[in-house]
């Protein structure tokens, strides 16, 4: 018997509002939501991937343990078009010199430059200037 690898066929988002949070990132990223089903509100598929926002009740506490990066020409024009579609900077990850970002729920993520960017040896970048 062959192993075929498993691949990630979609990232699923938590979300007390499917809806806003689907807005949400639909405009940031350019994917129309295409679909609702059950608790569920799906933004077009991408390069094989599906994103949804599932209806979920309560918050997760602590940390989260997963995010998404997203890469852009410029990290500081994306940082004022997050902010005005209601997300916010988080400036406690400063010292980690990665613009860390999070939705309208709180879910972190990082903007990112499209190319390449360095890292000291402590995994620090030094891309915002």
């Amino acid at each position: 018997m062959t192993n075929t690898p498993l691949r990630i066929n979609a990232l699923i988002v938590d979300a007390g509002d499917p809806e806003r949070l689907a807005a949400f990132w639909s405009e940031l990223l350019g994917r129309p939501v295409v679909g609702r089903t059950g608790p569920y509100v799906w933004l077009r598929r991408e390069d094989g991937l599906g994103l949804g926002f599932q209806r979920a009740d309560g918050a997760t506490p602590g940390k989260n343990r997963m995010h998404f990066d997203v890469t852009a020409a410029d990290p500081a024009a994306e940082q004022r078009r997050v902010e005005a579609l209601g997300g916010r900077r988080l400036t406690e990850y400063d010292e980690g010199g990665f613009l860390v970002m999070a939705d309208p729920e709180g879910n972190e993520f990082c903007v990112i430059p499209d190319g390449p960017f360095e890292l000291d040896d402590d995994g620090r970048a030094h891309y915002l200037g």
